[in-house]
């Protein structure tokens, strides 16, 4: 991490949930007009009502998939990746598949017993 993102790290850790809200907002708003697109296009391309998209820029609260429609719009998604990795499997379930014996051959495939060759009385 650079010293610039820890220091965003640490800045945004200190804001109140609303504050963070009004900041992703204005990132969106941000990315929206750098990309020369309208509210009402925004709202076009995402399947939103521009007065849900003039909410979320203004830090009014919005769903989370609001929010993923907004940032699937505005081609945004990747970075994502960053904000919350995937971690991989947990320690445990790495233990657990170490444990697992390893599958080496296909087993046969089974046949059903042929219902032709059963009489009446076979049953003991």
């Amino acid at each position: 991490m650079t010293l610039f993102a820890h220091y965003i790290a640490q800045t945004m850790r200190l804001l109140t949930t609303p504050q963070i809200e009004a900041e992703l907002g204005l990132r969106l708003k941000r990315r929206r007009l750098e990309q020369n697109i309208s509210q009402e296009n925004l709202a076009r391309i995402s399947g939103l009502s521009r007065r849900t998209i003039t909410a979320v820029e203004h830090g009014k609260g919005a769903t989370l998939t609001t929010f993923i429609e907004m940032l699937r719009a505005l081609d945004a998604l990747e970075p994502m990746e960053d904000i919350l990795p995937d971690p991989g499997p947990s320690p445990l379930r790495m233990a657990r598949l170490a444990e697992d014996p390893v599958r080496r051959h296909a087993s046969k495939p089974r046949r059903a017993p042929d219902p032709k060759t059963w009489k009446w009385g076979d049953e003991t």
